[in-house]
């Protein structure tokens, strides 16, 4: 299914620094690496890496529900209440138009919201391209290419064949191989 379009590329790249499969996290080296581009200096203080995974979790289930997938009471309040603290400013274009842009002077945490819910805000209908994969030990994030957007895996050659293979074997069709 792919990459997401650039106004999606940083909600998807954050989500994706959790492989749910393994529980390998690789936030504090994507945080640092954004903190060098936020500041110049490649640092990782500066953000509240605990706010962070919460919100990064928000944003999978933002996700499932993308795709269709039950999703946690509560999780649209509590993302709704995220993104309502995301400081934006409309700021002109040099082509004329208008966008949504990070308030200055946000705090890197902060930044950071403003910065997934500019992209949110810029991707439109996109947005909702934007699912979780179907696979409960995936859940990467991945953009829905397909025609009709009905996407489930993040990649048909994986998850989609594992997810096949074990409806298959659940049919008796085939037994299990250990």
């Amino acid at each position: 299914m792919g990459d997401a379009p650039e106004p999606l590329r940083l909600v998807q790249e954050l989500v994706n620094t959790l492989d749910v499969d393994t529980g390998e996290d690789g936030l504090e080296a994507f945080l640092e690496e954004l903190w060098g581009e936020f500041s110049g200096e490649r640092a990782g203080e500066g953000f509240d890496a605990a706010r962070v995974r919460v919100f990064r979790e928000l944003l999978r289930e933002a996700g499932m529900a993308h795709a269709g997938l039950d999703i946690p009471q509560g999780s649209l309040d509590s993302f709704t209440r995220q993104l309502t603290s995301a400081s934006l400013v409309l700021a002109p274009r040099l082509d004329g138009a208008m966008e949504l842009v990070p308030a200055p002077g946000l705090p890197a945490t902060e930044l950071l919201f403003a910065q997934v819910a500019a992209g949110i805000a810029a991707a439109g209908k996109d947005w909702l391209r934007l699912k979780a994969c179907a696979a409960e030990d995936c859940r990467w994030l991945y953009y829905d290419r397909s025609p009709a957007g009905r996407g489930r895996w993040c990649s048909m050659a994986v998850c989609g064949s594992r997810a096949k293979m074990r409806t298959y074997r659940a049919r008796g069709n085939v037994s299990a191989v250990s």
